[in-house]
């Protein structure tokens, strides 16, 4: 049986948002629906050219209230229920240590996997109304424990932009069809996409808008980009390597081109995250995921001028935190060596899971308003105490830091919710007993 077209979801693309909130708000008129799509009705004249979507198992999803209201929020920043994400990157002591992970929205959700089988991925990133819809994936399933959503989208939009295409292959991972095999290639690039509110990235800010809406700012929404040196990998290299044979032949053979293409990725980067703080995304995090694949003098060549000029021309563009601006967090995977230099820069570091916490603590502790990490993610293939014995151990490894907990990486299709949520569960528990001087407590289930 064939799923259905995104145009089934959403009729007519020029007018896919009333048409779903025209929908949600007929006809879900109970407390609690399912928290899917699934669960809107479609519209009439698609409902019957298409096969019906697959709905989930009443046992892989939890009964939480479907956020369907479009209620315009109030003017001006934010006003968020639950502000201790930006008050712990703030440098602020919280009363216990909030928790996200990268990839919350993603593979390893049932819900996510129903949803992905109805459309392409890129199609899920540049409709607001689907992006917005993943986004609040995990904040459903995790209710009361998960203290941000990240917006739904991928660092490669922006390589997208500049007029690459960019396919997301099933066991495979993203693919570039045509990369960037020759310096000459640059020639075909639009090196400074519109980075407006109605530009290449509209799609994302709206799904940012939207996202806040439907969660009547219950919790802050995280923006992000790729690091400068992590796209242009993809864009040489034709999509994930294990060698980045190609990307680092343009670096020491292409040398002036690779810092042409660089300088530019850091101006669009910096502006696309502008475009979603005005949106309204409370913090920024940079993942310049492929750092730990050049050496440090490498790194300081080709990857740290780039993030700190992200950070700056941002700074420039937005109101100091103090003031309400948008705290930033860079996430340089295995590049340890390069943390003093980000701290001085980046309000949190975020560190991996290769790396002692007290150790980071110690070189940067004075340098950063907060860290951000770093429990292995294989960590989550154990069982409940397990979990919540290496969740113990990392809180305690970072001391009185203020501290934003999350993964090392990213989370992996294989993982299952039940871990995640016994890790979130954790760390709630045990940094509310650590701040009131407690003991650690067995898992309860």
């Amino acid at each position: 049986m064939s799923s259905p077209s995104v145009s089934a979801w959403f009729g007519d693309g020029s007018s896919r948002g009333v048409a779903v909130a025209a929908a949600a708000g007929a006809a879900v008129g109970a407390a609690a629906a399912w928290a899917t799509m699934s669960a809107l009705p479609k519209p009439a004249a698609a409902a019957s050219a298409a096969a019906p979507a697959p709905r989930l198992e009443d046992k892989d999803i939890p009964e939480f209230p479907h956020f369907r209201s479009l209620t315009p929020l109030p003017e001006g920043r934010p006003k968020l229920k639950n502000d201790l994400i930006v008050r712990a990157a703030r440098g602020e002591r919280t009363e216990r240590v909030p928790v996200w992970a990268m990839r919350q929205a993603g593979r390893y959700l049932p819900e996510f996997r129903a949803l992905r089988r109805t459309c392409d991925f890129f199609t899920m990133c540049e409709t607001p109304e689907l992006a917005a819809e993943v986004t609040l994936q995990p904040l459903r399933r995790f209710r009361g424990l998960l203290d941000a959503v990240v917006i739904f989208s991928d660092i490669l939009i922006v390589p997208q932009a500049m007029g690459m295409e960019c396919q997301m292959l099933p066991g495979k991972g993203p693919v570039f069809p045509a990369p960037l095999l020759d310096p000459s290639h640059l020639d075909r690039l639009n090196l400074a996409p519109d980075a407006s509110d109605d530009g290449a990235f509209s799609p994302l800010y709206r799904a940012i808008k939207r996202t806040r809406m439907l969660m009547q700012d219950e919790v802050p929404v995280m923006g992000f980009c790729g690091g400068p040196w992590t796209l242009l990998a993809y864009m040489v290299d034709g999509g994930g390597s294990r060698t980045y044979a190609r990307s680092k032949t343009w670096l020491f053979k292409h040398g002036a081109e690779s810092h042409r293409l660089l300088d530019a990725l850091a101006e669009g980067l910096a502006s696309m995250l502008v475009g979603q703080w005005r949106a309204g995304a409370s913090a920024l995090q940079v993942f310049e995921s492929s750092a730990g694949e050049l050496s440090p003098a490498d790194f300081r060549e080709f990857s740290l001028p780039y993030l700190l000029k992200i950070a700056s021309l941002v700074r420039a563009r937005v109101p100091p935190v103090s003031e309400g601006g948008p705290p930033l967090i860079i996430f340089a995977r295995c590049a340890h060596h390069a943390y003093e230099a980000l701290a001085g820069t980046f309000d949190v570091v975020g560190v991996d899971w290769a790396i002692d916490p007290s150790e980071v603590v110690a070189r940067v502790g004075d340098k950063c308003s907060a860290l951000q990490g770093n429990l292995d993610p294989g960590r989550l293939y154990g069982d409940d105490e397990s979990i919540r014995k290496a969740t113990r151990a990392m809180l305690e490894s970072f001391g009185d830091m203020p501290l934003i907990a999350n993964l090392g990486w990213g989370m992996h299709p294989t993982h299952e919710p039940r871990a995640l949520r016994a890790y979130f569960t954790a760390v709630h528990e045990e940094s509310a007993l650590l701040r009131a001087g407690g003991v650690a407590t067995p898992a309860s289930e």
